[in-house]
């Protein structure tokens, strides 16, 4: 009896994802990032919090580049999962759930949240 050929090894960067499988899958990477990136934000919401003395510091970490880009990247994440949502939902009003419209939301997605996010980084800049 001959065992069928099968792949081994599956390398996932031979694969080619079209564009609705990636802007889904960026979707669940955006939401782990935000589940994860709160804590920084409770953490600086506890600090000013605390006190005069607490709510200074925050301030002054806030206004560090190390601080301020992680803020810029748990926003991004934030407005990424929230466009990505409204075309999930929409689509579970079968709106855009065909072929093209899926591509179409997905190019859609990836536009309106990368216009978002820039915006989002100029604002905090």
């Amino acid at each position: 009896m001959n065992k069928p050929a099968r792949p081994v090894y599956l390398n996932l960067f031979q694969f080619h994802f079209p564009l609705p499988a990636i802007v889904s899958i960026m979707h669940r990477i955006s939401g782990v990032a935000l589940f994860f990136g709160m804590a920084l934000f409770l953490n600086l919401l506890a600090m000013a919090l605390e006190s005069d003395a607490g709510f200074d510091e925050a301030a002054s970490l806030i206004a560090t580049p190390v601080v301020k880009s992680a803020v810029w990247v748990v926003l991004a994440a934030l407005i990424y999962h929230l466009v990505a949502g409204v075309r999930h939902m929409l689509m579970d009003f079968h709106i855009g759930d065909s072929l093209r419209g899926g591509r179409i939301g997905s190019q859609l997605t990836m536009a309106t949240s990368g216009v978002l996010i820039v915006l989002a980084g100029a604002w905090l800049w």
